[in-house]
């Protein structure tokens, strides 16, 4: 299986997909000598796609997710007719997700400027909820605080720029938030703490559950007796990928990584 991103924050999702599928091959590429997508125009963004899905399809990969909200929103669609491989995204789940978590119908959406640009996650809500009000708000800040390590509560640079952006969704009446990019997560905390009672929606952790799911049903899944490998590559520097991917994945084992060049 194959897992990407434009940098670190897909490896939340590579996490999960890893616990829920630990007799899988996983191989993750970040595209961390491009990243950020999220300002980036869309038909570079869906360049830069095709580029990461090819180098993975390459590697014989059986099924690809997509662990980037701003590749999910942006350039599915061209994926699945360039590619014959079966891909899946982490925006459905998350929209499903949330819209079975509202209680009020209010639900808001935090993500790259990419993300937010596209629309995606507004209209799949209304597709399933059509009275539903969505609250869409690009949160340009965040993914350098998670890359800084500035993610815990109490630290008050990520405290403020976290509130003010929030403020705006709580006055809302926000009660499920999507959180559309998956550096998010390391964020958990300090959104809750401005959220409030707001069911938070983890995109990366519901789409890597969405792809589990899918393979079990297809009978494709890796045989129970074997235990899986992961491999990980970047396309830039490997020393830096290291020492934050062990954020991400919560762990100090060591990583197997290499640097490649998709051009």
């Amino acid at each position: 299986m194959g897992v990407f991103d434009s940098g670190l924050g897909g490896l939340s999702g590579f996490r999960h997909l890893a616990q829920l599928m630990p007799n899988e091959d996983i191989l993750y590429l970040g595209d961390t000598g491009r990243v950020p997508y999220g300002t980036r125009s869309r038909e570079t963004i869906i360049r830069y796609a095709c580029e990461d899905a090819g180098f993975l399809v390459n590697r014989g990969v059986k099924a690809i997710l997509v662990a980037c909200n701003t590749v999910s929103s942006t350039a599915m669609d061209t994926l699945r007719s360039t590619f014959s491989v079966p891909f899946f995204d982490v925006v459905t789940a998350a929209v499903r997700t949330a819209a079975a978590s509202t209680r009020n119908g209010c639900i808001g959406v935090i993500g790259t400027e990419a993300t937010v640009r596209s629309g995606v996650y507004g209209r799949q809500i209304r597709q399933i909820m059509p009275d539903a009000e969505v609250w869409e708000k690009a949160c340009p800040l965040l993914v350098p605080l998670v890359e800084n390590g500035r993610t815990r509560p109490g630290d008050r640079v990520a405290e403020i720029v976290t509130e003010e952006y929030l403020e705006e969704l709580r006055d809302r009446g926000v009660d499920t938030l999507i959180l559309g990019c998956t550096h998010y997560r390391m964020l958990k905390d300090v959104i809750s703490g401005c959220m409030k009672d707001a069911v938070l929606v983890d995109s990366g952790a519901v789409g890597a559950e969405d792809m589990a799911g899918a393979l079990l049903d297809l009978g494709t899944a890796a045989d129970r007796s074997r235990a899986g490998r992961h491999t990980f590559y970047v396309t830039d520097s490997t020393e830096g990928f290291e020492k934050q991917a062990s954020i991400f994945l919560e762990t100090e084992e060591h990583l197997a990584v290499s640097r490649v060049d998709l051009n």
